[in-house]
């Protein structure tokens, strides 16, 4: 998946705005993982302030878009879900970042 090539010369840079990523939940996830290098569910679920099912549910979609990956470990005899960025997460995330940084650059009010 990634980022798209915009449709047309001179179109607006939002057409190349990661739909995957463009939800307030899933840029939230993806800000959260691109700063570290991987993060425990619980601590994620508790930064971003949503449930266990919601976390889960946006989890999947960027799990399905090879976004994230998602690893369960034991550590001193509890289980826990690690989740972190993939190369190609990171890069769509940069990319989406700096679609943004042009199009607030680009306004008048910025």
């Amino acid at each position: 998946m990634g980022s798209r090539p915009l449709t047309s010369q001179g179109a607006h840079p939002r057409h190349g705005l990661d739909p995957i990523i463009h939800t307030p939940v899933r840029l939230s996830i993806m800000a959260a993982l691109a700063a570290a290098d991987r993060v425990e569910f619980r601590f994620l679920r508790d930064t971003i302030e949503v449930s266990d099912s919601l976390l889960s549910k946006h989890m999947l979609t960027l799990e399905e878009a090879g976004y994230v990956t998602v690893e369960k470990a034991f550590i001193s005899k509890k289980a826990g879900t690690w989740l972190s960025l993939t190369s190609e997460g990171r890069t769509a995330f940069q990319e989406y970042v700096s679609i943004l940084e042009t199009i607030t650059k680009g306004s008048p009010h910025a």
